[in-house]
């Protein structure tokens, strides 16, 4: 099969419910829209049976192809690896638990035959615990106000359809800690929106826990603004001069009235609080650094330890 028209990228990690439904969804519908298609999953080091139903659907499916890891990499190392071994003209990132319906990429094809490079699932309804709405709502808005330099669209994870021009510009991003969804919004290119209604979790359990989805907002957050560092810079201003004025009401107590200040307890109240942000902002420039430290390892986003339909 060479140069097919249409691929999909699909990162699974422990999915073994899931598959079985997923491919019968995928290739019903990608088979009515070109018999030039390829679905590429990238096991991410799964532990269950995820492996082996990859392994004998793709013996007999000459259009699927698994990349497996090593070991989990994680979400965005998966997608990652996923656009660097895709061969379409355009692909299509799905995530392996259905809850982005393979339905919807009829979609987003049609409106990159109009000419747009990249076209992106907006999520208009979430069937998910309403804290975890509610986070995601707000951490999408916090993102667009304080990014730098970059467009960031509201409500839209990685379910998207990307054109080539646009994954060669993402390949070519070296950077660790990756954040694909904004590097796809960085890129340019024609791009627009797609609203649909995600799903609930068709099997199984979420994979994203609560640490590895703040990591993610720490990957968006530090990778695209530099205001954590703004806010830091303002705040020591504002304590120099909240500082400054409480050392002039000090000496006018002092010198102008009878009335003297008790010391210990608002001493100790400013050293603690100071402390505090002292060690708030020496953590902001750590993960600054801790980014710049990956950067010189150098170290590869992936490992594969296994290749099949290729």
């Amino acid at each position: 099969m060479v140069n097919p028209q249409i691929s999909i990228i699909v990162p699974v990690y422990n999915e073994e419910k899931v598959i079985p439904e997923l491919l019968r969804r995928l290739v019903y519908v990608l088979a009515k829209l070109s018999e030039r298609y390829e679905i590429l999953f990238i096991d991410d080091g799964s532990r269950d049976s995820t492996g082996e139903l990859l392994y004998e659907a793709a013996k007999n499916n000459a259009h699927l192809r698994v990349l497996q890891f090593s070991r989990n990499f994680g979400h965005q190392s998966a997608v990652s690896a996923g656009l660097d071994h895709v061969s379409g003209e355009a692909t299509v990132i799905i995530d392996g638990d259905l809850q982005d319906p393979p339905e919807v990429i009829p979609m987003l094809i049609e409106e990159w035959s109009k000419g747009y490079d990249v076209v992106y699932g907006v999520r208009v309804r979430r069937k998910e615990w309403w804290g975890k709405r509610l986070a995601y709502f707000l951490f999408y808005r916090l993102l667009k106000r304080i990014a730098v330099g970059v467009d960031l669209p509201l409500d839209s994870g990685d379910f998207a359809l990307i054109s080539r021009p646009v994954i060669d510009v993402i390949k070519s991003m070296p950077e660790r800690n990756r954040y694909v969804r904004g590097l796809r919004s960085w890129a340019g290119f024609k791009q627009v929106g797609v609203s649909y209604e995600r799903d609930a979790r068709f099997a199984g359990e979420a994979k994203y826990t609560f640490s590895k989805l703040l990591k993610l907002a720490y990957d968006g957050i530090f990778s695209f603004s530099y205001m954590p560092l703004t806010l830091i810079t303002y705040f020591g201003f504002a304590a120099s001069f909240v500082s400054f004025l409480a050392i002039i009401l000090i000496l006018y107590f002092k010198l102008f009235t009878s009335y003297s200040l008790p010391g210990f307890a608002s001493t100790a109240s400013m050293i603690l609080f100071l402390g505090g942000a002292q060690l708030m902002a020496l953590g902001v420039i750590g993960e600054y650094i801790k980014r710049i430290y990956d950067e010189t390892k150098q170290r590869p986003h992936y490992i594969i330890s296994k290749k099949i339909g290729f």
